[in-house]
Parts: C-alpha cells; sequence; structure tokens
C-alpha cells in the first residue's frame, strides 16, 4: 500500500472519543502504534517518518499559519490512520477531547497518561522515541530536543487548556478564515499546556499524544462544516497540492470520501 496516494472509500469507519472506547478499541489503537513504531525509521509506514514529517528531521513540510493549516494536517492525519489500520486492521485514531469546564484547567485522556496497561504492559501511547536523525539535526541546528524520549509537563506554570465555551464561541464563526485562525490559536494552547516535546514544533509530532490532539483540531473542522454547510477554504486554493502528500486541498474538503467521519458528528453535536 502505497503510503502518499489517495484513496476513496464507501466505508465509513469511525473516529472515537479517547475516553470512550471500548477495551477491543483501546487494545487496537495501542497495537497499531506500537506496531508503527517498531518499523524501521526509514519505512514510509513507521512512526518516526510520519513524526518527522511535522518537524525534524527536515524539510519543515507542515503547516502552520496559512489557509492550508486544516487541510494539510487533515491529509496528514488521513495517511497516518492508513499507517495503522496497516498494523491494526480496524484501527482509528482516538480523539482528545481537551475543550474544558470553565472551572477545571484539563487532563491528558487516560488512554495516552498512563505509563502501563490495565495488563501491566508498557503503554507505547504513553511515550515514544526520537528518532536519532531528528536529535542530530536539531543540536546541529540549536533546536535540542527536550529528550531522546517524548515527555509531557501538563500545565505546567498554571497555563490551562481551552474552555469548552471557548470551543463553542470557534464553531459559531462564520468566516473560515477567522475560524481557521482562531481554531490554530486554540491548538497552539494545547501545545503549550502539553509541554514536552508537545511544547515544540520540531518534536511535537513525536509525542504520542499528538494525533489524538490533531483528531480533534480536525473534528472541529468537520463539526463546523456541518453547522455552516460549506467545506471552508476558498475555492481559488482548492487545486493546491499539500506536500509530501500526493493530494490537494478539494481532496481533504469531505471527510466521508476519505472513509472516515467522527462518532455522533451531527449537527447538534456537542463540541465540549
Amino acid at each position: 500500500m502505497a503510503a502518499t496516494s489517495v484513496l476513496t472509500s464507501t466505508r465509513i469507519r469511525y473516529r472515537r472519543d479517547a475516553e470512550r472506547l471500548t477495551p477491543g478499541q483501546a487494545s487496537d489503537v495501542r497495537a497499531a502504534y506500537a506496531g508503527m513504531m517498531a518499523l524501521r525509521d526509514a519505512d514510509e509506514r513507521s512512526y518516526a517518518r510520519f513524526a518527522g514529517q511535522h518537524g525534524l528531521p527536515l524539510p519543515f513540510e507542515c503547516q502552520h499559519g496559512t489557509p492550508l493549516f486544516l487541510p494539510w494536517h487533515r491529509a496528514f492525519l488521513y495517511f497516518f490512520e492508513r499507517a495503522m489500520r496497516d498494523r491494526a486492521t480496524d484501527a482509528t485514531l482516538a480523539w482528545w477531547n481537551w475543550a474544558t469546564p470553565e472551572d477545571e484547567n484539563g487532563a491528558l485522556p487516560k488512554l495516552f497518561a498512563d505509563d502501563e496497561t490495565d495488563d501491566g504492559e508498557p503503554n507505547p501511547l504513553f511515550s515514544a522515541t526520537v528518532s536519532e536523525q531528528a536529535l542530530a539535526e536539531g543540536a546541529q541546528g540549536g533546536q535540542p530536543a527536550p529528550g531522546p524520549s517524548t515527555l509531557r509537563r501538563p500545565g505546567i506554570g498554571g497555563r490551562r487548556l481551552p474552555r469548552a465555551s471557548e470551543v463553542a464561541d470557534l464553531i459559531e464563526i462564520r468566516d473560515f478564515q477567522t475560524f481557521n485562525n482562531t481554531l490554530e490559536e486554540l491548538h497552539g494552547q494545547v501545545h503549550v499546556w502539553t509541554g514536552g516535546h508537545m511544547g515544540s514544533v520540531p518534536w511535537s509530532g513525536f509525542d504520542p499524544i499528538f494525533w489524538a490532539h490533531h483528531a480533534m483540531v480536525d473534528r472541529l473542522w468537520r463539526l463546523w462544516q456541518i453547522r455552516h454547510g460549506t467545506p471552508g477554504p476558498p475555492a481559488e486554493i482548492w487545486s493546491q497540492a499539500l506536500p509530501p502528500f500526493a493530494m490537494n486541498v478539494a481532496q481533504t474538503l469531505d471527510v466521508t470520501l476519505l472513509g472516515y467521519d467522527y462518532a455522533s458528528s451531527t449537527a447538534s453535536q456537542a463540541v465540549g
């Protein structure tokens, strides 16, 4: 299976809340990540290969601060999820609902926060090894990694996650560019709150929670599309390519054509 070709599908697989997975679904997610982590870094299906596409090793290819922020990351998750299913057939991305009530600072989902599974086995979703090439390039470029394996410092310095009320207001924004920019700001707040490797673009993709965080970002775009009945990005950028993926913006606009959706993602679905 080529990791860079797009497949359309009539079968819809549902991404679910990381806190609401059945034991079997959680096991599939862990098996998929562990299987990808066991592959050689050079394998296009490997965890390290995907993590490096977001930061180090060079080249930087991720999109931030542009109208391509949401389409690029949707393509990124699409190919990562396909690689997951190459390791565990029924696995899908789980999303981290980081929208937090007013009186709370937030928490990591148990699926990713525990260092061991309920069976006492090491949890591959707790931490991941950073590739040697990325570590070397970071050191040479003056951007050393926080460590050779990912770590987190959630909420350090009194930081908080985005409020549920902020996320609700986000979905009501009508203009796509304003929505895109506001969502990117909230997304950045989550990276900073998590800390450690997640707090720095060159390293964030190596932390297993990165994928659950960005699945939440993608879910919010999906809910916004349903709420407003529009794909979002202006038509003049639909033909724009999203390297390193053999995919353009237009191909990211309908998740059902990509073969997935979010469980219970209806127009009345709560965003918190």
